[in-house]
């Protein structure tokens, strides 16, 4: 059947969640209209039931709606105001769902599960406070549970659209619930989806007296002092963890923070405490194999790595293409290329072949590089393009730019719009000097994807560096810059047009920025040039001593350096 999926028909999926730890009959919640709720039939009945489910089969949901809530008024069956309430849902008619629920609970005064649709639908609507008593009768008939029933009811509120309304009503809950750790959870929760961030934290302080040591609790406090704190929050994990070493979940969340702040030797630290803690977890050692070869600690990614093949990571191939990697930097050919030539048909069957390639080609293996490429199976033409594109740049990189031109231009006759090849096939015709062809391509480039800030990059700066067209360069690259305006080649391209244009301040100003943000030799080159020709000598030769002492052997970065000497 098929469903309009509405911003609070999730109701469903939770009550059918939350009902589970609570159902008193053992009956399994549906997700379908119940075909068996046909009671007490009469033929009225059964056309309206026929029509209610031929609607709902064909996606018809306010017919099957208006059969379902029929049904379910006119027969005092809880099973036919369950499925009124499924179907109304799925409709997306909140009045029906509330009506539904209603009906439901009025026919099993004691489900839990009509208790939780009640509420759920009530909690979703525009007066929550309506859902207050039933919340009372659900806590009320079962004491024991209601550290638990607090937390199924959480993802509820949160399906209340105005976040301080939830909040309020959560308050005066958990003042009922002064010694209950889940209440005041639920409550910090509330207050902070609510955007009441000290309020959040104040109940989370109630949290960690009440239960010490709570993995969800310090996790949300994370969340918030993040919104609230940044400065404190790492040093928070950093404590809690301290305090609590087994908190695995804590740590995952720290170390993942850890990456995204940029620091991978502490986020290594954290990784790999728990590839000791959880040493069968594949998808654990993966994570501390990748931040440790960022790190270029490579025996611990080896180790890692190993592990994670060993314990079947549900991504085959990937531990073994890692592995490779590890073994061509340490300058082992052999075995990075028996680990490639491991990595069978799969998601990363394709990167393995075009390594290993590359592999052979740096060994001087050219036409087995080619060879191991062509030969390579696809299922389809998108990976047979990534192959043709492998290829070129192998006979690129192997200073043959008029064969990998050859290579491209006979992929580009059978696919004449593939953005992918328009665009190295362009880049290659400028390399051999056809900046005709260049500019034809990249014009057609432009015409199928207008947006494509490295097309508008690469036309732009062609211009710029052939010196000519230098206004209409300038005009594609401030569309480049547009699209992605901390690009470092967008930067220099932008740079070099304004130099040829004799704006050298501008041209500065340009490059440095580009420069600051790679370090890349051939910026530097022509940030150096554009330097020495506002007579900043002495920049220039320092500018160019610290990119050679890294690139010694750019080929732009020398010519710029013999050319000024």
């Amino acid at each position: 059947m098929r469903m309009r999926f509405r911003g609070w028909w999730l109701i469903l999926a939770l009550v059918a969640g939350v009902a589970q730890a609570g159902q008193s009959d053992g009956a399994t919640q549906s997700t379908q209209p119940d075909s068996s709720a046909t009671s007490s039939l009469t033929p009225e009945m059964i056309y309206d039931y026929l029509v209610m489910q031929v609607a709902a089969q064909r996606g018809q949901w306010p017919v099957a709606c208006q059969m379902a809530l029929r049904l379910a008024e006119q027969n005092a069956d809880p099973q036919l105001a369950e499925t009124a309430f499924q179907v109304s849902v799925y409709a997306g008619n909140r009045a029906a769902a509330q009506r539904a629920a209603e009906l439901w609970l009025h026919d099993d005064p004691h489900s839990s599960q009509a208790l939780h649709a009640t509420i759920g639908v009530l909690l979703a609507g525009k007066h929550p406070a309506e859902a207050l008593p039933y919340i009372h009768q659900l806590l009320a008939e079962k004491p024991d549970m209601a550290g638990q029933l607090f937390l199924q009811l959480d993802p509820m509120f949160a399906t209340q659209p105005d976040k301080t309304a939830a909040w309020t009503l959560m308050q005066g809950l958990a003042q009922e619930y002064p010694r209950l750790p889940e209440a005041q959870l639920v409550l910090a929760q509330l207050a902070a989806r609510a955007g009441h961030f000290d309020a959040a934290l104040a109940a989370l302080k109630t949290v960690s007296r009440l239960k010490p040591g709570w993995d969800l609790a310090a996790k949300l406090q994370f969340e918030v002092l993040q919104q609230t704190n940044p400065t404190v929050a790492g040093a928070f994990m950093a404590d809690y963890l301290k305090q609590y070493p087994n908190a695995n979940d804590v740590r995952l969340m720290y170390a993942r923070y850890l990456v995204n702040k940029g620091q991978i030797a502490a986020a290594r630290d954290q990784f790999s405490a728990l590839a000791q803690a959880l040493p069968d977890n594949a998808q654990i050692q993966i994570a501390l194999g990748m931040v440790s070869l960022q790190t270029n600690d490579f025996t611990t990614a080896g180790t890692a790595f190993r592990q994670a093949l060993q314990h079947n990571y549900p991504d085959p191939g990937l531990p073994e293409v890692y592995l490779g990697q590890i073994a061509e930097a340490q300058h082992h050919d052999k075995e990075a290329a028996d680990w490639y030539q491991d990595v069978g048909p799969g998601p990363q069957y394709l990167l393995a072949r075009v390594r290993y390639a590359a592999l052979l080609a740096r060994q001087g293996k050219l036409e087995k590089a080619r060879a191991v490429l062509q030969d390579t199976q696809t299922d389809s033409d998108d990976d047979r393009v990534k192959l043709i594109r492998a290829e070129a740049q192998l006979l690129h990189e192997a200073g043959q730019d008029k064969a990998a031109y050859g290579v491209l231009d006979a992929a580009l006759s059978t696919r004449p719009d593939s953005i992918d090849l328009l665009y190295d096939h362009a880049l290659m015709a400028e390399n051999i000097g056809r900046i005709d062809v260049a500019e034809r391509d990249l014009r057609h480039l432009l015409a199928l994807q207008p947006n494509h800030a490295q097309a508008l990059n690469a036309l732009g700066y062609t211009f710029a560096d052939h010196d000519v067209h230098l206004n209409q360069a300038v005009d594609l690259l401030q569309k480049a810059l547009a699209l992605d305006p901390d690009d470092p080649f967008i930067l220099d391209s932008m740079g070099w047009a304004q130099y040829r244009l004799g704006h050298f301040g501008q041209a500065e100003s340009y490059l440095q920025r580009a420069y600051d943000a790679s370090k890349d030799p051939e910026i530097a080159a022509h940030l150096g040039e554009v330097l020495w020709k506002q007579g900043k000598f002495s920049q220039t030769h320092d500018l160019w001593q610290r990119a050679q002492s890294v690139s010694p052997d750019n080929a732009v970065l020398k010519a710029a350096v013999q050319k000024f000497k």
